[in-house]
């Protein structure tokens, strides 16, 4: 069986490997194959029609006053909510555009290890190369969406995609597009766009689900029972730590907190701590980086705030952009100097 709607348009087989590319150190080492001569300004399954999703346009970039040398302190994949366009940045500059069509929203993007990559567009999930070939697409069925969608080893991967009362985990071959099986869960409380937008594997091999509107987020084990829960108002996102914590981001109350397995807070970042201009309206994903700093990815206000922030444990600002000249809102972003493989479950979360 394979996922419905799913079109395989090319095998995702030995895409860059073959071409000569080293083996990377770090996934900035596979830019270049964003930049080679080979790459059009548009691929063949970009919408270049997005909308009005560029509304808040101004010329407002970050000022160089402050902290972190603006966008060239890090190489990273960034997308946000209403904004349907994909930034690959480097050394300040955009230097590749992915763009996704109208609607919303761009919710969860990985680069993999031969160059390609992987998101969630909620109406749609897709895979793409540098040189911006669509290698297979999930285009969601009526009442579908979807915002979580992970990278597992070298061949497989899952979505969670929502659907009221009732979601569904599927994990799938990503070459082939064959679903190797489904697991249902339910949202009593929720309505489709309510019910998460994060969903990780653990490398512990457990599941860690944020439930928005149900105000809760859950740890199951392989066989989808519940092993830990910690209740706290609107859960944006929820990762595993290395240290075995875990990190939330409750976009509602507008913190962070960091939670043993005692359901301790051991950690908390309430953005009014933060020093005007850097404070962020509200905040969607948190990264923790391997400094140990901690990474806010926000949507801004309306074209106004910053969309990055970047806190040390002390919660000292070392880095913020407010750049609504070159970047539309933040849901997420990839920094690609971080050591780790995004196929391996926990690899990129310190």
């Amino acid at each position: 069986m394979k996922l419905g709607k799913l079109l395989l348009l090319v095998p995702a087989v030995c895409l860059w490997a073959c071409s000569g590319t080293p083996n990377p150190d770090t996934l900035e080492d596979l830019i270049p194959l964003f930049t080679a001569g080979n790459v059009p300004e548009n691929g063949p399954a970009e919408d270049l029609n997005i909308g009005e999703n560029f509304k808040w346009r101004s010329d407002k970039v970050t000022p160089d006053e402050w902290p972190g040398e603006g966008l060239a302190r890090y190489p990273m994949l960034y997308v946000g909510e209403g904004y349907n366009r994909i930034l690959l940045v480097d050394k300040g500059e955009i230097v590749w555009k992915y763009d996704t069509g109208p609607g919303w929203e761009l919710g969860d993007i990985w680069m993999l290890r031969d160059g390609s990559i992987l998101f969630s567009r909620q109406t749609f999930a897709a895979l793409v190369t540098p040189d911006k070939r669509e290698l297979w697409r999930y285009d969601c069925q009526d009442g579908e969406e979807v915002h979580t969608l992970q990278p597992i080893g070298e061949d497989r991967a899952f979505m969670l995609v929502n659907k009221k009362p009732t979601g569904r985990v599927v994990m799938f071959n990503r070459h082939t597009g064959e679903v190797l099986w489904e697991h249902t869960l339910d949202f009593p409380e929720s309505s489709t766009h309510g019910q998460s937008r994060r969903m990780r594997y653990t490398d512990e091999g457990t599941w860690l689900l944020s439930y928005i509107t149900e105000a809760k987020v859950v740890e199951f084990d392989k066989d989808w029972n519940i092993i830990w829960q910690y209740d706290c108002r609107q859960p944006w996102s929820a990762i595993r730590l290395k240290n075995g914590n875990t990190l939330i981001s409750m976009e509602r109350d507008r913190k962070i907190i960091e939670v043993n397995k005692a359901k301790e807070t051991v950690w908390e970042l309430n953005l009014d701590e933060l020093p005007e201009p850097y404070r962020p309206l509200k905040c969607q994903t948190v990264i923790r980086l391997e400094s140990g700093n901690t990474l806010l990815c926000t949507r801004g206000n309306s074209g106004t705030g910053p969309q990055l922030v970047e806190v040390t444990p002390d919660k000292q600002v070392v880095w913020a952009v407010e750049d609504w000249k070159n970047l539309g809102p933040c849901t997420t972003v990839q920094i690609l100097s971080e050591h780790g493989w995004s196929e391996n479950p926990g690899d990129l979360e310190r």
